[in-house]
């Protein structure tokens, strides 16, 4: 890997964003089939919202929010492992309500807890029966948990959360949100249930820096992708005005490059023709504490109280031994200027605008468009691994 100054006037390959779609795909075009290739991004650093780092304390944190890895697919840890052994762990979270942590996701704990007495996974899953709302097709998030679980338990865990990680009703986001979270009547108190889980053994960086060691791989950092001119300009498009670098020929960076994969915003990439898309931002407020462990758990969600949502104190995760720590409040917060646009909003307004830029995409003959903010939608790390080695294949067979 070659790094910011050095790179050929012109690679096969321009590749905008340093997270996994683009990482893979510059591994795979750069091994498999000796193509140069560009990446660029707009951060100083690589591996995108993965991207990990020691603190002051030396405390490995993950600067971006907590990174659960887990995957079904073995061609897709066994890509990975090419690059990183692993850290197994069983990623557990609790919910604190009403002064007291609660197991969650929801399973036989939860409702032990509830009802202040041993149970059975019958009598459980007879009470949910009660409790139900029947509803034959949720057609958005309220109605995916009360048709599961009834109000009381939407009420306590879900609804006032969703509320302040979405800044929407439940019931006005796709069923897809609450629905990614299980529930169950046995005592699985698993966050997840996919059959591997674990983490990076070093680190995700250290597995990006492996995945960039190569000679046709090229990075720039700092470095942010014009559009409108197909070039490149030092800094962060995001922070700049139009009359500043980024509409500025004479900042621009010469290149040229048979084929661009892009991975960043899908509307910024069109000068927002149709209006903006509308994202979920967050807030990162970390504090280190002279103890071994601050909670019991690697996350506790606040659905009901502060203004944060969750703490996360991810030492829980990693294995690392040290008798300090750090915790991280997460505070969800509108997407905007210098602002890092988290989460795509799945929301029926929101699907409206993409489909119109999607429309704009599919019309591209040598653009791609891989990654979670380039398709607008909420992907897993271990999804995003599987759309860029797709995305290879096809890029394979077209050249």
């Amino acid at each position: 890997m070659n790094t910011n100054s050095q790179y050929p006037g012109h690679v096969d390959f321009l590749i905008v964003g340093a997270g996994f779609a683009g990482a893979v795909l510059a591994e795979r075009l750069a091994s498999q089939c000796g193509k140069t290739c560009l990446i660029i991004d707009r951060r100083d650093h690589i591996a995108g919202n993965a991207h990990d780092r020691y603190d002051e304390a030396g405390v490995l944190i993950h600067q971006y929010g907590p990174h659960y890895f887990r995957s079904n697919s073995e061609r897709i840890v066994e890509y990975l492992s090419q690059f990183t052994g692993w850290h197994p762990v069983e990623y557990q979270i609790l919910c604190r309500v009403d002064g007291r942590d609660w197991q969650f996701p929801i399973n036989l704990n939860t409702f032990e807890q509830l009802i202040g007495r041993p149970s059975t996974t019958e009598e459980m899953e007879a009470t949910l029966a009660e409790w139900r709302i029947p509803i034959e097709k949720p057609a958005n998030s309220e109605e995916v948990i009360i048709s599961q679980v009834g109000w009381k338990l939407y009420e306590m865990f879900f609804k006032n959360y969703t509320r302040k990680q979405w800044k929407r009703d439940p019931k006005d986001l796709d069923a897809s949100v609450c629905g990614r979270i299980p529930i169950r009547t046995n005592r699985d108190n698993r966050y997840l249930a996919e059959k591997f889980q674990a983490l990076p053994k070093d680190g995700y960086t250290a597995m990006f820096e492996r995945i960039l060691d190569h000679p046709n791989i090229h990075l720039r950092l700092n470095t942010a992708f014009d559009a409108a001119t197909g070039q490149l300009v030092p800094g962060d498009s995001r922070n700049s005005s139009p009359d500043s670098a980024i509409r500025n020929p004479q900042s621009a960076i010469p290149l040229s490059y048979g084929h661009l994969i892009f991975t960043g915003m899908i509307d910024e990439y069109y000068d927002f023709r149709f209006g903006p898309l509308p994202y979920r931002s967050l807030r990162f407020e970390p504090e280190t504490l002279q103890q071994e462990f601050f909670q019991p758990a690697m996350q506790v969600n606040y659905p009901n109280d502060h203004d944060f949502t969750r703490i996360v104190e991810i030492k829980h995760a990693t294995g690392q031994k040290l008798p300090v720590t750090t915790i991280v409040r997460e505070y969800p917060e509108d997407f905007g200027p210098g602002k890092e646009p988290y989460y795509p909003i799945p929301a029926p307004d929101a699907k409206a605008i993409y489909d119109q830029y999607a429309a704009l995409a599919e019309r591209e003959e040598k653009v791609s468009f891989v990654g979670r903010l380039a398709t607008y939608r909420y992907y897993n790390m271990d999804q995003v691994v599987g759309m860029a080695l797709t995305e290879f294949e096809k890029l394979r067979g077209k050249s």
